[in-house]
């Protein structure tokens, strides 16, 4: 299991990708900005994830 602190330093390297990535996206046109777009759209799942993880969801899944 991670700690929180571990976490909290991929979340925000993932953050720093996706700002260089949004930097990039921003100079490139075309079938680069596609797939750009999908890598970026990728580091936000998985932020999301981390957010979830971090905030501890209460309560049952199956619920």
């Amino acid at each position: 299991m991670r700690t929180s602190d571990q976490i909290k330093r991929k979340y925000n390297e993932l953050a720093a990708q996706k700002k260089a990535l949004e930097a990039q996206r921003s100079a490139t046109e075309g079938e680069g900005a596609a797939a750009l777009d999908s890598r970026i759209g990728r580091l936000e799942e998985q932020m999301l994830l981390l957010e979830w993880v971090l905030n501890e969801p209460l309560g049952s899944y199956h619920g």
